[in-house]
């Protein structure tokens, strides 16, 4: 003979995961009031920015779980919503490995960004230096060209891309570019 049936309950489980549902870009005011709490704060590497859905933990280890539509990358000082009540998450940039490139000759630095473009790095770009992620290859190649690469940790803001904000993925074919890779 079966056991009792435990009746279905709806109250918050304090250790269920957050579910995250809307996107509010940095300013864009949220549509029903937040709950009480003070915003959680999401630090998230580049790569992570991209990912709209699965599994995050907060700064405080919350654990947070992203259902938001498809579209752009999330960007530092976005927020994220569940779809009534809870508190608000704050998108950070994560400290991550760097390299920064810096040269003497202004073009040469150009260059750089030119040949690093054409294979699709992430790149950061500032007036003096640019910033990508760690990979030796890439290093090597750079060092080879004359510039100086140093190792840093902090914080990777890389260009949004062409095709960023137009809700366009990365994913697709390269040839109606116009160019082709070796």
């Amino acid at each position: 003979m079966p056991g009792p049936t435990v009746p279905h309950t709806t109250t918050p489980d304090a250790t269920a995961s957050l579910v995250l549902v809307r996107h509010l870009r940095h300013g864009e005011v949220p549509g029903p009031e937040p709950g009480p709490d003070p915003p959680l704060r999401l630090p998230l590497r580049a790569d992570e920015r991209t990912s709209l859905r699965g599994h995050r933990r907060s700064a405080c280890g919350r654990d947070l779980l992203l259902q938001l539509p498809r579209g752009a990358a999330l960007e530092p000082g976005d927020r994220l919503a569940p779809e009534s009540g809870g508190p608000l998450v704050v998108v950070e940039a994560a400290d991550e490995p760097l390299m920064v490139v810096r040269a003497a000759d202004p073009l040469a630095l150009l260059q750089a960004a030119y040949h690093l473009g054409n294979r699709h790095v992430a790149m950061e770009l500032h007036r003096d230096e640019l910033r990508l992620g760690v990979d030796s290859v890439l290093e090597d190649l750079l060092r080879h060209r004359g510039l100086t690469v140093e190792r840093i940790t902090g914080p990777f803001l890389p260009e949004a891309g062409a095709y960023e904000g137009s809700g366009h993925a990365h994913q697709h074919d390269h040839g109606h570019h116009g160019h082709s890779h070796p």
